[in-house]
């Protein structure tokens, strides 16, 4: 897609504004616990930034903001090393958020590679199914794609309810922020090379929490499993392999394999980005070769639509080893074009935001936004702003040069922002995703009211 040019003349359209600070989305950086009853230790938290005295908070400019973020980046992870709970659940390779535990094996695999190592989360099948089942399912997956991590930290995770939906459970999506929050402190992992794999009910799982989740990942592959209606339109910059058997017609998971290849696949030539492969397992049921070690091709169809349709499709030998196909990627935490899906969201993460956008208000579950950066222009171009209370842009040097006036189309509005980039926001937005590439030293709150946008103070 082409990228519209904002001309930074005078009009009368043009507002001129200083934006002195920006507050994110209410409550997100107080504790949060499903449970406030509850004398559990370990019941999940999100970390207040500690206090800081004044006189240490220094003026962010160009030539200090990479010192600041650092050192912000050195009292984050001092932080978290020094909590007790977070020390524990790392120690115990267990975490709990309200009535639920999960629990998870870790595998360190090879040398660890410049950058940190990679993290690979896998997903177990089972589901709806007596407990030695599920315990069972468990511990094959603690070797099912291990096998395959020639370098990186492997993560087998237990789902948390003996249900369909046992890796997708409301409490889940917390677990996760907090599993991959502890991994990049504990084990300094590249956040951006965290990747999602499951298979059967893993697969599931996969298929919901990619779009809810998908700025935390860089890929995700989802084998043998069923999407449930499940919205895919936040993948947009997360690259997405389906795979699944010929023959495995139990509640048509093939004939969805085929419909959610074609529904990425439009939604990739109307709107760019949804990087995607499917590969169709030619005469194989509900289990076929996803993690073979050897690399042996395997055959899959070709062309999926004519498959769907009932007609005669070629197949070819193929790679689909679920490890190769997600290690060639790495997150981009700045995509150049975010298209946000408020209808698909996880209510009980700690966090408002999504890339380099975050919510005003909690509850938002309506609407959604579509917005790119230009940074020749040194803008921020808002295509689609269907959202009820306004939304922030989230801003940083490695954006756009936040030094220098910030240029904001919305809905035929422009507006000439000056950002005041400050130490304080820095360091919310650090204790908010505990992720370095989503320190963010400056924003812009976008408000609407009576159907015209503004630029809150």
């Amino acid at each position: 897609m082409g990228i519209k040019k904002i001309k930074t003349i005078l009009s009368l359209a043009m507002i001129a504004l200083v934006i002195p600070g920006c507050t994110l989305l209410q409550n997100q950086n107080d504790k949060v616990v499903i449970n406030p009853d509850s004398n559990d230790s370990q019941n999940i938290e999100t970390e207040k930034p500690e206090p800081v005295n004044s006189n240490d908070i220094e003026s962010v400019i160009p030539d200090n903001i990479q010192y600041i973020r650092d050192k912000v980046w050195k009292s984050y992870i001092e932080t978290i090393l020094n909590d007790e709970s977070r020390r524990k659940e790392f120690e115990s390779n267990e975490m709990v958020f309200g009535d639920v535990s999960m629990r998870y094996a870790v595998f360190k695999i090879g040398e660890e590679p410049e950058g940190g190592y990679p993290l690979y989360i896998a997903l177990h099948g089972g589901g709806e199914v007596p407990e030695e089942v599920h315990e069972q399912q468990w511990n094959s997956m603690k070797f099912y794609y291990r096998w395959s991590v020639k370098r990186g930290i492997y993560v087998a995770v237990r789902g948390v309810r003996r249900l369909y939906n046992t890796h997708s459970q409301d409490e889940s999506y917390p677990l996760y922020d907090r599993l991959i929050e502890n991994m990049i402190a504990f084990e300094n992992i590249n956040p951006n090379r965290v990747y999602l794999l499951g298979f059967s009910a893993g697969g599931d799982g996969v298929y919901q929490i990619a779009p809810r989740m998908a700025d935390r990942f860089a890929a995700v592959n989802m084998s043998a499993g069923h999407p449930n209606g499940v919205s895919l339109k936040n993948v947009k910059n997360l690259p997405f392999a389906i795979q699944m058997g010929e023959k495995d017609a139990a509640y048509d998971r093939n004939k969805q394999a085929a419909i959610y290849d074609n529904i990425l696949e439009e939604l990739k030539n109307s709107e760019g980005g949804y990087i995607h492969q499917t590969f169709i397992h030619v005469n194989k049921p509900h289990n076929f070769l996803d993690n073979d070690v050897k690399r042996e091709p395997q055959s899959v169809i070709t062309d999926i639509k004519a498959w769907l349709e009932g007609k005669e499709s070629p197949s070819q030998k193929v790679n689909t080893n679920a490890v190769d196909w997600v290690s060639q990627f790495e997150r981009n935490p700045y995509p150049e074009s975010i298209y946000w899906d408020l209808t698909t969201q996880a209510d009980l993460r700690s966090t408002g935001s999504f890339y380099w956008l975050s919510l005003n208000a909690p509850g938002q579950q309506e609407g959604e936004i579509k917005a790119r950066l230009d940074a020749e222009s040194n803008s921020v171009i808002i295509d689609v702003a269907d959202v009820k209370d306004g939304f922030t842009v989230l801003l940083n040097e490695q954006m756009l040069d936040i030094f220098k006036p910030v240029n904001i189309e919305v809905e035929g509005r422009h507006f000439t922002v000056n950002v005041k980039p400050s130490e304080e926001f820095i360091r919310k937005t650090t204790f908010e995703r505990g992720d370095y590439n989503y320190q963010f030293a400056a924003c812009i709150v976008l408000r609407k009211s009576n159907g015209e946008w503004s630029i809150a103070d």
